[in-house]
């Protein structure tokens, strides 16, 4: 009997972007490494070629300048203290949160769903149920007028 290949996912440039960017969130909680030398360290990397660049600069440099204020928006939506969470999910949430504050062209449903991949693939076993609570509740009050519309 032969063995059925697993369907390939086709992963576009801005869920490699947001890959790449948890990853260099990641870096930044744990190491403290600014968003420049960051960028330069994942330019190196297997598969940085495939990403969106721009957003990737992006989302990495605006999660990280704006870590305070993005961690304000989610506390009252979370369980436990941000500095509690795994970091991955930590640099999911602020990505997610990130991209509803300031990238409006991008519909909320796609924020969460490109979050709660990145939370199944790379957070906790049931990191992406958490993930899918906290945002859809943020999105709620980041974006009333466009779930109303839904």
């Amino acid at each position: 009997m032969t063995a059925i290949p697993a369907p390939t996912v086709r992963k576009t440039s801005r869920r490699r972007s947001r890959e790449f960017a948890m990853q260099g969130l990641y870096q930044w909680q744990l190491a403290g490494t600014d968003a420049a030398t960051i960028e330069s360290q994942m330019a190196k990397a297997k598969g940085f070629d495939k990403t969106d660049r721009p957003y990737f600069s992006s989302l990495l440099a605006g999660a990280i300048r704006e870590a305070g204020r993005l961690e304000a928006s989610l506390q009252p939506y979370l369980d436990r203290k941000c500095a509690e969470l795994s970091p991955i999910e930590r640099a999911i949430l602020f990505i997610a949160a990130y991209e509803l504050e300031n990238q409006a062209d991008i519909p909320y449903r796609v924020v969460i769903n490109e979050a709660v991949e990145l939370a199944k693939s790379y957070g906790g076993t049931d990191g992406f149920k958490y993930v899918n609570g906290v945002l859809d509740k943020l999105a709620a009050d980041k974006r009333p007028l466009e779930i109303v519309r839904r």
